[in-house]
């Protein structure tokens, strides 16, 4: 085991390569590998979302399990990613990354042969858990591969690679959907995670820290994933449970006061989990925070859209994946360009412009009705992409890039965690009030098509499909005229609840841009580093 101390602060040049020669170690191609890896995450999520409409029907699974396929993945991840990061930080972010990619492989292929609803959820779950392993270890090995000056470059790139996944997600979902079958969307991370494997155990050098903890602060561990998992199981529940329900404020007053014990025990342990001096940087805070609100609105209201396109417009799912391409190939366009103008301008400015590039179109996207046509759903799907790119990338560096080297596994993990828990935050509460518009609207849009009113049990499994833009089956020998009367009835009302929902978030979108004034460009440099 050769090591070489390495400053990643000296003038425009990469890291020195290993005393050994060799590929190993190389910047460029340790951001490939890492792309490679955090790509299944990416490809995973756009496929999820084409087929969940498929999986919900071939399993029969209700709105709320259906649901649970996305937030139980999310759950898992916002518990697990700070305590991943730290794993990275004290055993190295190479050999977490690879377990992270191997895991995710692992459980996907579990998912493809699983039988029920409940057994996907479960697996996803699991799934969550090591891909909360992949996301900071990747940015831990970023961070030590490339110098300050050239990590938001990097990151950018990174971003793009993710955004060419992502928008290849809804094609080849689609695909596979339509010509394969459902469990084939999850069979093709197999093969993803074997390159990311075989690429890192070739490339990746292992970047540890000389001052790095050498012990886990197993308290705080504990108080914080116990915390963390009670707010966010009782965002997800809340819209079941009823915001104001013992249950919903029992989950969410018992995170507070575990967040609470949390900070203090940061206070007094040796070697704390996160330490408190971080949040003293007011940029690293407000990218966090950041992160937060454009999670909020991004994931929170993109979460309709696929229900949109195939429920209320009828397209198949390779459709749908094709009409989200102005949005996705805008991300892999916005990403790089995005590194470069921050690299150039500091993070402040894109930040700042992005996210009311994104407030414009999340306003426009709650214009939409059922009968919107293609060239409007792409101006908004353009202009979605082109604004949250600047922000995902500069909110990325801003974190990561004012935290210390020997934490930058712990950063990674913020700026992760910042991302789910503002992604669940929003499916949940945009979920809510899209939830009870629809079931305000609906039967005034059931009578006046003329339609006699739905009661008891029907009426809630109306709801129910409803808030998935689903028109009930006619019986057999029902007149054209009331099948399309149905259909108009339940579309419309889940396009009032979907317009509320983007309403909603292009506020909170706005509130993100103001916050976006208070970022600025990372201070530390990497520090010594030791490469295995």
């Amino acid at each position: 085991m050769s090591q070489s101390v390495v400053k990643n602060s000296e003038a425009d040049a990469p890291p020195n390569p290993p005393s050994g020669g060799g590929l190993k170690g190389h910047p460029w191609l340790t951001l490939l590998t890492v792309a490679v890896g955090v790509m299944m995450v990416a490809l995973d999520g756009t496929i999820v979302a084409i087929a969940n409409p498929v999986i919900q029907e071939k399993l029969k699974a209700a709105p709320s399990e259906i649901q649970w396929v996305t937030s139980g993945y999310l759950l898992a991840l916002a518990v697990f990613l700070i305590t991943a990061g730290k794993i990275g930080d004290r055993f190295g972010h190479k050999s977490t990354f690879l377990v992270g990619a191997v895991g995710f492989a692992a459980t996907s292929a579990a998912i493809g042969f699983a039988g029920n609803i409940q057994t996907v959820i479960a697996f996803r779950v699991l799934q969550g858990l090591f891909g909360a392993l992949l996301q900071p270890a990747a940015l831990g090995l970023l961070r030590g591969a490339f110098p300050v000056e050239r990590l938001n470059m990097a990151i950018g790139i990174w971003g793009g690679v993710i955004g060419a996944s992502t928008a290849a997600g809804p094609i080849v979902g689609g695909l596979l959907v339509e010509h394969v079958s459902w469990e084939s969307v999850f069979f093709i991370n197999i093969p993803v995670g074997l390159i990311a494997l075989a690429l890192g155990l070739w490339i990746l050098r292992d970047v540890r820290t000389e001052n790095a903890a050498k012990s886990f602060d197993v308290p705080g561990i504990a108080l914080l994933s116990v915390g963390m998992f009670a707010l966010v199981f009782g965002i997800i529940k809340a819209p079941e449970w009823g915001w104001g329900d013992a249950r919903t404020l029992l989950c969410l007053g018992g995170a507070v006061v575990l967040m609470v014990l949390f900070a203090f025990w940061q206070g007094k342990a040796r070697e704390p989990l996160i330490p408190l001096s971080l949040f003293r940087s007011v940029p690293l805070s407000a990218g966090v925070l950041l992160m937060v609100l454009m999670a909020f609105a991004f994931f929170g209201a993109i979460f309709f859209v696929t229900f949109y396109l195939q429920n209320v417009h009828g397209m198949k799912p390779v459709d749908a994946g094709v009409h989200l391409l102005p949005m996705t190939g805008m991300m892999i366009i916005g990403s790089p360009v995005a590194g470069i103008a921050i690299g150039k301008l500091g993070p402040r400015i894109p930040i700042v412009t992005g996210m009311l590039i994104t407030t414009v179109a999340m306003f426009g996207m709650s214009t939409l009705d059922s009968g919107s046509g293609n060239g409007i759903m792409s101006l908004w799907f353009v202009l979605m992409g082109l604004g949250i790119s600047p922000v995902i990338v500069g909110a990325t560096e801003v974190i990561v890039g004012n935290a210390p080297m020997e934490l930058s596994g712990v950063a990674g993990g913020l700026q992760q965690s910042a991302m789910q828990v503002g992604g669940s935050l929003g499916t949940a509460v945009l979920g809510a009030l899209m939830a009870a518009k629809v079931g305000d609207v609906l039967p005034g849009n059931w009578a006046k098509a003329g339609l006699p009113p739905v009661e008891g049990q029907a009426a809630d499994g109306l709801k129910q499909a409803a808030q998935l833009g689903i028109a009930p089956p006619a019986p057999a020998g029902t007149p054209q005229q009331v099948v399309d009367g149905m259909a108009t009835a339940v579309h419309d009302s889940f396009v009032s609840g979907m317009s509320l929902a983007f309403a909603v978030a292009s506020v909170v979108a706005f509130a993100a841009a103001v916050l976006g004034l208070f970022t600025r460009r990372g201070a530390n440099d990497a520090g010594p580093a030791v490469h295995i």
